[in-house]
């Protein structure tokens, strides 16, 4: 392939640069994608013109990263992030260079690059593809490779280690092994951990969000890279947790990483539960005797996954409610339904999960079936009917429109006070102790039954 077809947007676009003396090229993930025979949606250029003759020669421009030579161009309805040729110096920090020149070719601008994939232009004005470093042959030969040095790539920046690795698992690619070798570098990895704790965030979320995160998640591992940023998960690795019952496959490590496979792929709320849900098991685990055959079992392993998940998440600077909501769902994936659970005993789960958790928590306890053989649930099996049961009652419970919370209880705080039990500490403990009524019995939820037991509550132990 020596050339692909342009989007008739983008030849209206080069329309504008070729009648003002300009060059421009379609570059990075869009060449890509369209050599894979995807769609390329996201379109970045690479110009001769300076990011002020840009702003000149078209009507709404946005300058986007002026500084670093970029712009956005505004127009047909799209945003197209437009950058001047440019090459660039040392990255003393890591992360920026220390200083951007612009360069007067297509081939310099593409040198600067970090991956041969992704180091393809197509001139805007027929399609013809420039790739001077063979990146047409890796996409072919479905290869990771960096443009030159892999020990210079990566030294410039600290994230191009992680986001070769991140490539790696969303393309389905191998990595080539001389650049594989510089991921395990001591260097490398010392660039890599002085990057900010955001932008490993932001790619290691990117990988949770892929078909099959597994992959990345033990590239991670392998290099070393998830110890600079999760070193929690060190210990997982060979905690083994197979035994006489047959519950387990794998290790807890790779229980964990199958279990992510096994989340909804859109989901990242579940799939970062499903990371941390068992990560508190090396520290929890016991071995024991039962019926003179040896078993391990790992009690309370929830809480102290539930706390490691805060902690890490944390450090990792994610949203607070992101944080809370993960950790609800860790501290709660144990709770097993059992086909004797009385109606109370639904309710009582409902109320302790939440009925706007419920989805994830089912999603969460399929992804962990999934990680136990690296295997989906079997439809029809005991774990799947099981599940549908469990849902059946939940959806019967929520239809019964049963007080699953102090707001739907047929009394209020206000309410308690018109009958006489003045204002304080007691009244929430009396709230709760009607909410718990309530749970047992659903009919005892009416304003007059729950303001006579409020009232007796009061007199006999306030």
């Amino acid at each position: 392939m020596n050339s692909i077809a342009i989007p008739t947007e983008l030849k209206k676009v080069n329309e504008i640069f070729r009648q003002n003396g300009f060059k421009a090229y379609l570059v990075g993930g869009a060449v890509r994608d369209i050599i894979r025979k995807k769609d390329g949606h996201d379109w970045d250029l690479a110009t001769d013109a300076t990011p002020q003759q840009v702003m000149k020669i078209f009507r709404r421009v946005i300058p986007t990263g002026i500084a670093h030579g970029t712009v956005t161009i505004h127009i047909l309805g799209k945003e197209i992030e437009t950058t001047t040729f440019r090459t660039e110096g040392r990255y003393t920090d890591g992360r920026h260079p220390d200083k951007v020149e612009y360069a007067k070719t297509i081939e310099e601008d593409l040198s600067r690059r970090d991956l041969t994939i992704n180091a393809i232009a197509a001139d805007l004005e027929d399609g013809h593809l420039v790739d001077p470093f063979g990146g047409r042959d890796d996409i072919k030969n479905k290869i990771i490779r960096t443009v030159g040095s892999p020990l210079d790539r990566f030294g410039e920046d600290g994230l191009r280690p992680v986001r070769a690795i991140r490539f790696a698992g969303q393309l389905g690619f191998s990595i080539d092994p001389e650049t594989f070798s510089a991921l395990h570098n001591p260097d490398v990895l010392k660039k890599t951990a002085s990057i900010s704790i955001e932008r490993f965030r932001d790619e290691w979320c990117k990988m949770l969000s892929l078909e099959k995160p597994s992959v990345c998640l033990k590239l991670l591992e392998e290099t070393g890279i998830l110890d600079i940023f999760i070193p929690e998960f060190g210990p997982c690795r060979g905690c083994e947790q197979k035994d006489a019952r047959g519950y387990h496959d794998f290790d807890v490590a790779d229980h964990i990483f199958y279990a992510v496979d096994g989340a909804p792929e859109k989901n990242l709320v579940v799939r970062l539960s499903a990371f941390y849900h068992d990560i508190g098991k090396p520290d929890a685990k016991k071995s024991d005797v039962s019926n003179g055959v040896p078993v391990i079992h790992f009690h309370n392993h929830e809480t102290i996954s539930a706390r490691i998940a805060q902690e890490s998440m944390t450090r990792l600077r994610f949203p607070n409610d992101t944080i809370k909501r993960v950790c609800h769902l860790v501290q709660n994936h144990m709770s097993y339904y059992e086909k004797n659970w009385s109606d109370a005993a639904v309710r009582r789960f409902l109320i302790r999960v939440g009925q706007e958790n419920f989805d994830d928590f089912i999603d969460l306890h399929i992804a962990d079936i999934y990680g136990k053989h690296n295997a989906p649930l079997v439809e029809g099996s005991p774990e799947y009917m099981n599940i549908v049961e469990l849902k059946r009652r939940v959806e019967k419970c929520i239809e019964s429109k049963s007080a699953l919370t102090l707001k739907d209880l047929a009394v209020s705080g206000n309410d308690l006070i018109a009958a006489g039990i003045p204002s304080g500490k007691h009244l929430g403990a009396i709230l709760k102790e009607l909410f718990d009524t309530v749970t047992e019995s659903p009919d005892m939820n009416d304003r007059g039954k729950l303001i006579n037991v409020a009232v007796n509550i009061w007199r006999t132990r306030f």
